[in-house]
């Protein structure tokens, strides 16, 4: 389906952050979640509002129903089956919590959600528990395998730094065995709580892109990147089409996909908190169609330094959040990708070292 989605018109992925309260306070956390809900959340009108407008869109348009932990909003269920009613695809991000019990699950499911993403980390309790800084690891195994009673397809997060990087091997294998649809690997962009954590270095990134590429062709799952768009063009390499890409463009922030905060300003990605207005006051389809951020974030032709000049910039395009985390302009250079395109004698990104020790390996 996402093929056929003009990225310029719709976004293939609509993230609404529906409160930044949660239970659980994850050293990597990129909304910064805390206990309670905000005063100034969108209201359960205003939000079916939101759905309203994103149902606009198009035929079937994705949202992605995001925290904090959604379930700390007593009309998720409500807000679920509205936006089911409406014909969009409803999906949701729930926190692995106590309170993601198997009736939970099975609600959310009664409602209309048509798949659950669960973070996972770390291979054992251990592990993941000690990154994330909270003991959850047995509650997201039990919700995955709630996820799979109720016929739930499953999508399973996970967060490449340094302190995880070594545990993605074990990692494939508990996706492969909680019978997820998809991996959708996150590569760290130094926001929120995320700012203390420390990233793995291009050359490793690239080392874990071949891997990936690898688990993708020998898994069942789908295998995805987030905020590592770099990872098609070392598909098209492999495939030995470095000359003349014809891949269409995947996601990235403010071209396919778009972030609606709990408050109401939509932003290119949650990863890249520049506001470019707020559905209190203007259509979250305006916005992604017309305002300037968008628009420039679309025009890879305009990105700068190695990204603007690389030859695979309509495929990839670098990452634009992890650009602005950098260097405050989403339209420079990932500093994550390691490829310079021959001929290129601009200035490249400061280098991203790679901690001393880094345990493990994922090539």
């Amino acid at each position: 389906m996402f093929e056929d989605i003009d990225t310029d018109r719709r976004p293939v992925v609509l993230i609404w952050e529906v409160t930044q309260a949660c239970e659980l306070a994850c050293r990597h956390c990129r909304a910064d979640a805390q206990p309670a809900r905000h005063p100034e959340e969108l209201s359960t009108a205003e939000g079916k509002a939101l759905l309203e407008d994103a149902a606009s869109f198009g035929e079937g348009q994705l949202v992605v129903l995001s925290g904090g932990d959604p379930l700390a909003r007593d009309d998720l269920l409500e807000l679920v089956s509205y936006g089911d009613d409406l014909g969009l695809r409803m999906t949701i991000t729930p926190s692995g919590t106590r309170s993601l019990t198997p009736e939970r699950v099975g609600d959310l499911a009664d409602a209309g959600v048509r798949r659950m993403a669960l973070s996972l980390d770390g291979a054992t309790a251990e592990s993941h528990d000690a990154f994330r800084g909270e003991a959850s690891f047995a509650d997201t195994v039990a919700a995955a395998e709630a996820a799979a009673d109720e016929g739930v397809p499953l999508q399973i997060n996970t967060t490449v730094c340094a302190d995880t990087v070594g545990e993605l091997p074990a990692i494939r294998d508990r996706v492969r065995e909680l019978g997820a649809v998809l991996w959708s690997v996150f590569f760290l962009v130094p926001v929120g709580r995320g700012r203390v954590l420390d990233p793995i270095s291009p050359e490793r990134a690239e080392a874990v892109m071949e891997w990936l590429s690898e688990v993708a062709s020998e898994e069942r799952f789908g295998v995805k990147t987030t905020e590592a768009p770099f990872y098609r063009r070392v598909e098209l390499q492999s495939d030995g089409e470095a000359a003349a890409p014809r891949r269409r463009a995947g996601i990235t922030a403010g071209r396919g996909f778009a972030f609606v905060s709990h408050t109401g300003e939509v932003y290119p990605s949650g990863f890249l908190p520049e506001s470019a207005g707020n559905v209190r006051e203007r259509s979250v389809v305006d916005v992604y169609r017309n305002a300037d951020l968008f628009e420039s974030l679309r025009d890879p032709d305009g990105y700068r330094g190695k990204c603007g000049a690389c030859e695979f910039r309509q495929v990839c395009g670098g990452s634009r959040s992890r650009a602005y985390a950098a260097t405050g302009d989403p339209l420079e250079s990932d500093p994550l990708c390691p490829y310079v395109p021959e001929g290129y004698d601009g200035p490249l990104p400061e280098t991203i070292a790679e901690p001393t020790g880094t345990p493990g390996s994922a090539d």
